[in-house]
This record gives C-alpha cells, structure tokens and sequence, in this order.
C-alpha cells in the first residue's frame, strides 16, 4: 500500500516535471496506466532520476548512514579533497538563478506536489531565523518544503543586503515562503533572538493556511525525517506541543532573577534584581527549539497572563531558554503539560531538537549521554561529521543541530540523499 502511495506521488510529481523538461518517451498518458505498466515504471524511475539528491563527490551515503567503517574512513579523505574544491553557491549565483523560478525549483529539484494525502491534510509552519550562508538556508528549505506547508524566513536586520535580497529572490519563487514582516537585530542570548520568532509567528497566524504546528529553526538545522514522517509524529502528539522542559539548575536561575541589557551590540549583566516571574506555577528551563501547537502560538499574543511573562522576560539572558520552557507547564497553555516533576522533558526525550553537547559526549558504556561528536565544536555544541549520522538517525527528533558544509559538507549530502530516497520511494539507503 506504501509503495502504491509513492507511486502515485510520484506521478503527480511528473505530470508537473514533465512540463519542464518534456520527453518523447515518457508521456503524461502513460502515467495513468497501471501502477506496473512497463511505461509507468519507466516514466517513475525518470521521475525519480529528476528528483533524487546525490552527493556531489560520489560518496558512499548508504555505508556512511550504517556506520560502515571504510566508507567513514573514504569520505575523511575525500572530505579533505572537497574542502579545498568546493564552490559555495553565493548570492548573485542565487540571484541569477531565480530570474526562472520554474526552471530554478525544476534544477534545484524541489518537491513540486504533496506526496500523500495525509501530509496534504496537515501542513505544518515553520519559522527560520537566519543571518548568514545562503546556500545553507536554501539546502534547508529545499529539505523542509511542502507545498502544503507554510514557511516565515527571519533574516537578521544587520545581515549584508546582498544576503537579504538574495533570501528575497528565492522565496518569491514560492507561493508559501516569504520574509518576515518585521525583521530584528539579532544578539546573541538577548531577547531579539525570542522577537524574531514571535514576528514570524504572528505572520504566520495570518497565514490562510490551515497549519497544525509549528517548528522553529535556525540557519544550522537540518531534519532528520521526511516531511510524512513529521506529519505522523505531530499527529502522534495528540494535540500536545512538544519541548525540553525541567526544573531549573540554581546556576541558571540568575539568568532571569538579575536584569539583562544589550550594550554595545553584546548582552550586559546590569547587577540589579528582577521582581518574581508574574506567574503562579514555577520557571523551567529548556532550549531555544520547539514544536508548538497552534493553540500555544495563539495564547503567547491572546492570554494576559502569558503577554505579562512574555513581557517580564524582555530583560533576561537567554530568554528563548527559559520561555518557552515555562510556558510548555502553565495550565493556562494549550499543548502544556502539568508541571509536576514528572513531566519534566530532556531534550533527549523531547522531539524538537538533538543535539550533542561536549560535556556529555564520550564512552556510553561508561556513562556518557552519546558518542564523540565527530566533526567539531562550536560553543560547546558538535558540528555534526559524517560519522555521528548512523546514531542520530536512530533517534526521534524531527531535526538535530548543528550542521555546517565547511566542517562536513558529506554529512549533509548523505542526509538530504536519503530523506529524499525515502520520501521519493518509501526506502532507505
């Protein structure tokens, strides 16, 4: 029954390709015929061939996702080849690009059509706060993008205009992209970073589209499953959002117990004490990432107790890491849950996010939370290497930070092969 599903998508999907790149082998009457016609098979797999992310220096995707010791060790020495080769795609390539949209989206190879009904049924929002490398942004949304779904583009207000208007040409190819109608200055652990998200949020209530969820993401994300398999885990949610969430270490609750100020472009600790949070039930803490049901969206703009805690947290350190946290327990939210001890979620446990911090990295047989990472860290986070793909597609997580091609472009190629595999045709590597 799956496999007929795929079919049948990508069917759809051809009568779109087709009319850009027109064959006198394959015609669209073909593909009416019986999903095992000969004709059919033959204009599916041309689909597929029109469709399919390969990577670029031909490695081995399918050994390097099982975790195969020679394929790792080629594609360490084929990374150190590529690094000193690669192009990145710049602005103007994208510029330039985008003057055809439809020839871009055809040769860019974005998914043109919903692949099943289920997915098309429920379109899912995302927000995407960004500030730098544009070929990574668009790698992102090419592996994100549904025509169903709904995406708000966050560009950092101090961004150089080339990056902005380059981010302006890709997502006027699209009915369902667009930029923020209010973009911010972005510092790092300030409360602009939390503004971004709430400008793409409010843009996105306003949307006609019907969307159930929301996922936030930043300009170093990448998913980890395809867009049916996040539509079958939202639904799995029933109805409850989905983040980390837990008491708040007596190291981090000065974080909102002082005043916070931006000073010189940086946050400043201003020495003062804040007043208690405005709320009855307790302060949690967790991370920046979430998966928001739209009723939690809605409550941040339409519940005075919670536009009271919104309020109370502009003049925090890292307020992302706290706010959403909280609000996750408040009984006023829909989407919450208690927050008795019990319910309290790793970000392990949660779906929004994996990520591999340093110090919990190391020997699992001795205790530590995950393997090494792989490729390097940046603030303490892994810039994930080829070799940490095997353990981080045995998870749950609707997506993992960080990825970065400079660090390990393979370890992006081989997942946006095999998301598109198994979204093209049911199958793994």
């Amino acid at each position: 029954m799956n496999r007929r599903i795929c079919l049948f998508a990508l069917a759809l999907c051809a009568i779109f390709l087709l009319t850009v790149y027109p064959s006198r082998d394959c015609q669209l009457a073909d593909l009416r015929n019986d999903a095992h016609g000969p004709e059919t098979i033959k204009c599916n797999e041309r689909l597929y061939t029109q469709l399919r992310l390969t990577p670029s220096e031909g490695a081995n995707c399918s050994g390097i996702i099982r975790g195969d010791i020679e394929a790792l060790e080629q594609a360490a020495l084929q990374r150190l080849e590529v690094a000193r080769k690669h192009q990145p795609i710049t602005e103007s390539d994208y510029l330039n690009q985008t003057q055809d949209c439809n020839h871009y989206r055809a040769s860019r190879r974005f998914l043109p059509v919903a692949l099943s009904r289920a997915e098309e049924d429920f379109p899912i929002a995302y927000s995407m706060v960004i500030h730098d490398n544009i070929e990574m942004f668009e790698r992102l949304l090419r592996s994100l993008y549904a025509p169903q779904n709904i995406y708000c583009v966050h560009v950092d207000a101090k961004a150089p205009e080339l990056f902005l208007k380059a981010v302006q040409a890709i997502v006027s190819c699209f009915d369902n992209v667009f930029v923020a109608s209010k973009l911010e200055r972005v510092v790092y652990a300030s409360w602009s970073r939390v503004q971004a998200d709430l400008n793409c949020m409010e843009d996105l209530l306003k949307s006609p589209v019907p969307w159930k969820y929301l996922l936030n993401t930043c300009g170093t994300d990448f998913p980890l499953k395809t867009n049916a398999e996040m539509v079958l885990a939202l639904r799995l949610l029933n109805g409850r959002s989905s983040m980390e969430s837990e008491r708040t270490p007596e190291h981090k609750k000065q974080r909102w117990q002082l005043r916070y100020e931006v000073r010189d472009s940086r946050i400043v600790n201003m020495g003062t004490e804040k007043a208690p949070p405005p709320i009855n039930s307790p302060m949690f803490a967790g991370n920046a990432y979430f998966v928001a049901t739209r009723g939690f969206v809605k409550t941040v703009f339409e519940k005075p107790v919670v536009k009271e805690l919104v309020e109370w947290e502009k003049d925090t350190y890292s307020p992302d890491e706290h706010l959403w946290a909280t609000m996750y327990r408040m009984p006023e939210v829909p989407g919450s849950v208690p927050y008795h001890e019990k319910y309290d979620t790793s970000d392990m446990n949660s779906i929004a996010r994996l990520v591999k911090w340093s110090d919990l990295a190391g020997d699992v047989k001795k205790g530590a939370t995950y393997p090494p990472c792989t490729g390097s860290y940046q603030r303490a986070i892994c810039n994930y290497g080829s070799g940490d793909l095997n353990w981080m597609l045995q998870h749950h997580h609707l997506l993992a930070n960080k990825f970065n091609p400079v660090v390990d472009n393979t370890a992006i190629e081989c997942l946006e092969e095999y998301l598109r595999q198994k979204a093209l045709i049911g199958e793994e590597l």
